[in-house]
């Protein structure tokens, strides 16, 4: 993966994200079964700005690449949906960072 591009940075991101909103998964039965409520507090807070900035990265590397409504919308609704960001990045975004290493 190469991160000197704005795309690189998204790719990055969309993984983290990704496995920041799996996290939500295993903090939320503490949270509610076991009365510990501060390691799902510190993974949402984690996740909140991880979505934000995943949201940000879409916008930016959209106005660099111009990409089509349906890629924009299927690029910020794997935000929203489990394992989502894993999925654009293997559908999306790596085919996407290949025609910048063939250009």
């Amino acid at each position: 993966m190469n991160f000197s591009s704005n795309l690189g940075v998204l790719r990055l991101l969309a993984l983290i994200e990704g496995i920041s909103y799996l996290a939500l998964g295993l903090t939320m039965p503490l949270k509610y079964y076991y009365e510990m409520p501060m390691p799902n507090k510190i993974v949402g807070m984690a996740h909140g700005f991880l979505f934000i900035a995943y949201c940000i990265m879409v916008f930016l590397v959209n106005q660099d690449k111009k990409w089509n409504l349906k890629i924009n919308f299927y690029a910020y609704l794997a935000s929203l949906i489990p394992f989502g960001t894993f999925v654009a990045d293997a559908k999306i975004f790596k085919k996407e960072q290949e025609k910048e290493v063939t250009a």
